[in-house]
């Protein structure tokens, strides 16, 4: 049997997204709950939310059977919390899908083993597209189905092929005096017209350029939470800013009010079109799903 190596995250959001999209497009589902249960409660002990009945290396002798090669497989990631340097991240699975057998190995960067050609097919977020590839226009960029046309062909063969509709938003925040001072909605066109400090992750600062568009960035200048302090806390501090909220529930715990949402924060499936052969299109297309579009990634 045909195997498709696909490229995933280790952890978090992303990874249960492509693990809930293949349990649903293959007889997965129990295998997909383990491993999401697993790593769920592999990070409450890393955060101190839960206590371990045995050591780290004791956990992964139990939940990886090297035995079993396509069984789930974990391994340790270090983790940059202070007192916690390892951590129990995912490794591989396979799972046969159309006459295909999937392997979904785990990846710190996916999107970055793409570009390097070590897999046809993957899975990473929207964001790191943006942060690393796409072409800085005067016009926002507003939508995922629009990545692509904006990634240089010279600079990488990795294209967008769809969502996975785990979306979290980049969203515009402002303090109630800083909305009021411009006749206009909390939305692009205030902050095309507004002139002073907007706060931003630091690493988001080419991602904020693609979806406000460097014609409104004009006048405006970046800024950053000090390390250690809350993103919302440090926009209230600055008046305006832009950051990642589900509800906006702690932005408004802030004194903050909640604009416009200016791009979703979602896991992408990408192709490497110079790897790509029949089997992989094969297990692309099933990823996609006959109810969804796949992206021109031509």
């Amino acid at each position: 049997m045909t195997t498709i190596s696909v490229a995933v995250p280790r952890k978090g959001r992303p990874l249960e997204a492509v693990l809930e999209r293949l349990a649903s497009r293959a007889d997965a589902t129990e295998v997909a709950d383990d491993v999401i249960s697993t790593l769920q409660y592999e990070k409450a002990v890393t955060k101190d939310e839960t206590d371990a009945d045995s050591d780290v290396y004791e956990r992964l002798a139990e939940y990886s059977d090297l035995a079993a090669p396509t069984e789930p497989e974990f391994t340790l990631l270090r983790d940059d919390r202070e007192g916690k340097p390892r951590r129990v991240v995912f490794d591989s699975l396979t799972v046969s899908v159309d006459g295909v057998d999937v392997r979904l190995v785990g990846r710190e960067e996916p999107f970055r083993a793409l570009r390097k050609h070590e897999f046809a097919l993957g899975f990473d977020a929207a964001d790191l597209v943006l942060e690393e590839v796409v072409q800085l226009r005067g016009e926002p960029l507003t939508d995922v189905a629009s990545i692509n046309e904006r990634i240089d062909p010279l600079d990488t063969d990795v294209r967008v092929v769809t969502g996975m509709g785990d979306t979290v938003h980049h969203t515009l925040l402002a303090m109630p005096g800083v909305a009021d001072s411009i006749d206009a909605g909390l939305n692009r066109e205030f902050v095309d017209a507004y002139e002073g400090p907007l706060c931003i992750s630091p690493r988001y600062e080419r991602l904020v350029s693609a979806v406000i568009g460097t014609d409104a960035l004009e006048g405006i200048t970046f800024t950053y939470p000090e390390e250690g302090q809350e993103e919302e806390a440090a926009i209230a501090e600055t008046g305006l800013g832009v950051y990642l909220t589900v509800s906006g529930s702690t932005a408004r715990e802030h004194g903050l009010l909640v604009g416009d949402a200016l791009f979703p924060s979602e896991t992408v499936l990408l192709e490497n079109s110079a790897e790509a052969d029949g089997a992989a299109e094969r297990i692309r297309d099933i990823f996609v799903g006959e109810a969804e579009t796949a992206l021109s990634i031509q």
